[in-house]
């Protein structure tokens, strides 16, 4: 059974809210044969990402970057999830993306920087970013929880086949 991955670091009511749309999204009656696995990002683990066939990813943008603990779920993960470095160290490119991937981002006042620091490491692993961002600046309103309930239901029919 193909399974979607929703990591998430939800410590706000708005960012709970956002996760809480995907994964109804995710699991809405219109998609069949999918497994829905919710993590919390300090709780995923390198076996998650391995049987997984896509990913959401959900954080709140902490101080112009992603929320430490997707941080910690990317560093605790790379290298057994085919992470690529460079020779220098950092991380690489991995051409031809393999498994599609979303981002929902929530902030105060600014998402890009956390978009930006997501979107380096995901790149690293290979991963192919099959829909827009979710940014949501402020207040999730209605509008911010049904893009979220979209991008969910998204990437669960992408990985339905």
């Amino acid at each position: 059974m193909p399974r979607l991955l929703v990591v998430h670091h939800s410590p706000t009511p708005s960012v709970t809210a956002l996760s809480d749309a995907v994964v109804a999204g995710a699991s809405d009656d219109a998609i069949e044969g999918v497994e829905v696995v919710v993590r919390a990002a300090l709780e995923a683990d390198a076996d998650d990402v391995l049987a997984a066939d896509g990913y959401v990813l959900g954080t709140p943008a902490n101080f112009g970057y992603m929320s430490g603990a997707l941080k910690h779920f990317f560093d605790s993960i790379f290298l057994q999830a085919g992470g690529a470095l460079a020779d220098d160290g950092a991380a690489g490119t991995v051409e031809g993306g393999r498994k599609p991937y979303g981002l929902y981002v929530h902030g105060r006042y600014d998402t890009t920087g956390a978009v930006r620091s997501v979107q380096s490491i995901v790149g690293a692993l290979g991963w192919r970013q099959a829909a827009p961002v979710l940014e949501v600046l402020g207040e999730v309103g209605e509008a911010d929880r049904e893009s979220a309930y979209e991008l969910g239901g998204t990437l669960a029919a992408l990985v339905m086949g």
